[in-house]
């Protein structure tokens, strides 16, 4: 009976950490995906001609590259900077919904929702 417990006081905990009310205070536009892919293929052809030192130039002439492809093919995501209620600020992708600055949203599991 005392397991039952500690697992049923031990779940609330998780689901009230997993719901947080937040403020959306700043947009940007993200390109992880793009720098990421151009980085690594950089990387990739700059070892095969250069060595270690092509590796390092490769990397970041392709995550640049690839970040402005994603960003000329319309690709861009966007990330929006939350305040939540104990008045931690932190990065949040956001693919799928819009936000305005101000806007009260729902912080659940690195997802942002509508209040």
């Amino acid at each position: 009976m005392k397991h039952l417990a500690l697992l049923a006081f031990t779940t609330g905990l998780l689901a009230m950490q997993s719901l947080q009310a937040a403020e959306v205070v700043a947009e940007r536009e993200e390109n992880a995906v793009g720098t990421g892919f151009g980085g690594l293929t950089g990387l990739m052809v700059g070892a095969a001609a250069g060595g270690p030192v092509g590796a390092v130039v490769g990397a970041a002439v392709g995550g640049w590259s690839g970040a402005q492809v994603q960003r000329a093919s319309g690709q861009s995501g966007t990330a929006y900077r939350v305040r939540d209620e104990a008045g931690e600020e932190r990065w949040v992708r956001s693919p799928q919904q819009r936000f305005e600055r101000g806007q009260q949203v729902d912080l659940r599991q690195g997802r942002l929702y509508s209040h």
